[in-house]
C-alpha cells in the first residue's frame, strides 16, 4: 500500500513531554490513528477500498432485482410489448367476409304475396358472400411492419431497464458517498470533543490561550453543519432509490458499506463506441423504425396494383336455390396523384427514420468520449490523492503534532493539518462516486455491465 506507515513508529513520534498529562497524550494518539487510519491498513470498512472488492454489495443487486419486477415504467413496457405481438397475427390476416342478403320483389304489382320481407315469400333472395384478397405481398409486408413494431417496443423496454439500472447505480453511490464522508466526519468530532475538554483544562491551568477552546468549538460546529448537509442529501438519495425501484418510500435502505468494482486499467478507446453502436438499446429502437419505415415503403408503392374480390351469389326462391351466381371484383388504382402524396410520406419517414438514427449514434459517440473522459479524470483525481496527497498531509500533520508537543505550533497550525487529511480523504471518496456515476452512464450506453 502506497503511504505504508510503521504504527510503532507513529506511537514513538506521538510522546510528549513528562508534563503533558495523559489525557492529551491519548488523544493526540487517537487523533493520529483516525488521521492516518487508512495509511495503517485498518480501512477495509471505510471508505477507499471499492476497488479492492471482491463483489457488489447485496443492497444494490436487491434493489435492481426489485426495480425488474416492479417498477411500473417497466411494468407499462411490458403490457405494450404485449400489445404489439398481439398486431402481428391482425396484420397478416385476410380482412372478414362481406354478407349481402338482397330480397327481389318484396312489394309491388310483381310481388308474389304482396308486402313481404321473409326470403321465401319474396320474389327471390340472393345470398352473396364476396371475400377481398390483398395480393402482390401485402400481408407479409403487413406483417412485417407489426412484426418491427414488436422489436422496437421491446428494444425501448430494455433501454429503459437500462436507464433505470443506471439511474439506480448513481443515486446508490450518492447515497454511498454522503453516509461515508458523514462516519468519517462523526469519528472526528467525537475526537474534537475530547480534544475540547482537555484544551479546557489546559487553558484554566495557564498553559494554552483560549484561542485552542475557541478554535476547536468552530472546528466541531463547522463539521455539524457538514453532517447535516449529509444527512439531507442521504435521505434525498433513499427516496430517488426507491423511486426507480417502484418500492414504497418508508422502505429502508441498506447501508451501502462498498462500491462496485470498478475496472482495474483504462479503458479500450475504440472497444466502448463499436459496443456502444452494436448494443446501445436506442440505437437498436431506430433500426426496428428503420425496418418498419422501409416496409411501409414497400406497402405503399404496391398500393399502386388491385386487390381482387371474389364473391358466390345462391338465390333463393320459394323453399330452395335455384341458382349460382360467382363474382370477381377489382379496385382501379387510378388515383394517381393520392398514391405519389402516400409515397412521398413513406419515403420522407424513412429518410427521417435513418437521420433520427444517425444523430441519435453522434450524439451517442459523443456523450461516451466524455463520459470517458471524467471518468478517467476521476481515477487519476483518487491514484493523485491516495499517492502524493494524502502522505504529504501526513507529514504535515505529523510535524505539526510535534511541534505542538513542544509549544512551537499553535493548535491552530495542528487543526489546519489535521482537515487537510480529513479534505483528502473526503477528496478520495468523491473520486471514487465520480468513477461509479460515469461507470453506470457509460453501461447504459453500450447496452452491458464492465
Amino acid at each position: 500500500m502506497v503511504g505504508q506507515v510503521d504504527s510503532g513508529s507513529i506511537w514513538q513520534k506521538i510522546k510528549v513531554e513528562e508534563k503533558m498529562n495523559k489525557p492529551l497524550r491519548w488523544v493526540l494518539a487517537s487523533m493520529v490513528t483516525i488521521a492516518l487510519l487508512p495509511e495503517l491498513g485498518w480501512a477495509d470498512d471505510l471508505p477507499g477500498t471499492s476497488q479492492t472488492s471482491v463483489a457488489t454489495d447485496t443492497g444494490l443487486q436487491e434493489l435492481l432485482q426489485w426495480a425488474d419486477a416492479h417498477n411500473p415504467d417497466i411494468a407499462v413496457m411490458n403490457y405494450e410489448i404485449e400489445a404489439a405481438e398481439g398486431r402481428i397475427v391482425p396484420a397478416g390476416a385476410l380482412p372478414d367476409p362481406v354478407l349481402r342478403v338482397e330480397l327481389m320483389d318484396f312489394a309491388g304489382p310483381a310481388s308474389p304475396n304482396g308486402f313481404n320481407v321473409l326470403p321465401n315469400r319474396v320474389g327471390g333472395t340472393k345470398y352473396t358472400v364476396m371475400q377481398n384478397f390483398p395480393l402482390w405481398g401485402k400481408r407479409d409486408m403487413r406483417t412485417e411492419i407489426a412484426t418491427a413494431g414488436v422489436s422496437e417496443a421491446k428494444s425501448r423496454r430494455i433501454a429503459l431497464l437500462a436507464e433505470i439500472h443506471s439511474k439506480i447505480k448513481i443515486a446508490y453511490a450518492q447515497l454511498y458517498q454522503p453516509f461515508n464522508l458523514k462516519k468519517l466526519n462523526e469519528e472526528i468530532l467525537a475526537l474534537l470533543q475530547d480534544i475540547e475538554a482537555i484544551t479546557r483544562v489546559r487553558y484554566s491551568n495557564g498553559l494554552v490561550p483560549q484561542q485552542d477552546v475557541i478554535r476547536a468549538q468552530v472546528e466541531k460546529t463547522t463539521l455539524r453543519s457538514e453532517i447535516i448537509t449529509l444527512e439531507a442529501e442521504q435521505k434525498q438519495a433513499r427516496a430517488r432509490l426507491n423511486a426507480m425501484a417502484g418500492r414504497p418510500q418508508h422502505d429502508m435502505v441498506a447501508e451501502p458499506r462498498m462500491l462496485r468494482r470498478l475496472p482495474p486499467e483504462k479503458f479500450d478507446a475504440a472497444m466502448l463506441p463499436e459496443k456502444a453502436q452494436r448494443n446501445n438499446p436506442l440505437l437498436r429502437t431506430l433500426d426496428a423504425q428503420i425496418t418498419a419505415a422501409e416496409a411501409n415503403q414497400r406497402l405503399v408503392n404496391k398500393n399502386r396494383y388491385p386487390d381482387v374480390t371474389l364473391g358466390i351469389a345462391p338465390t333463393q326462391r320459394g323453399g330452395g336455390i335455384d341458382g349460382w351466381e360467382a363474382m370477381v371484383e377489382v379496385n382501379i388504382p387510378i388515383r394517381l396523384d393520392t398514391r405519389r402524396a402516400q409515397e412521398l410520406e413513406a419515403s420522407a419517414m424513412l429518410g427521417a427514420a435513418k437521420e433520427r438514427q444517425q444523430s441519435l449514434a453522434n450524439n451517442v459517440m459523443g456523450e461516451l468520449q466524455e463520459t470517458i473522459a471524467a471518468y478517467e479524470a476521476a481515477r487519476e483525481q483518487e491514484l493523485l490523492v491516495t499517492n502524493t496527497l494524502l502522505p504529504q498531509a501526513e507529514l504535515t500533520f505529523r510535524s505539526a503534532l510535534a511541534g505542538y508537543e513542544n509549544s512551537k505550533v499553535d493548535f491552530a497550525t495542528l487543526l489546519d493539518a489535521q482537515r487537510a487529511i480529513r479534505l483528502a480523504r473526503q477528496d478520495k471518496i468523491r473520486a471514487q462516486v465520480e468513477q461509479e456515476i460515469r461507470l453506470a452512464e457509460i453501461e447504459r450506453m453500450i447496452g452491458e455491465e464492465l
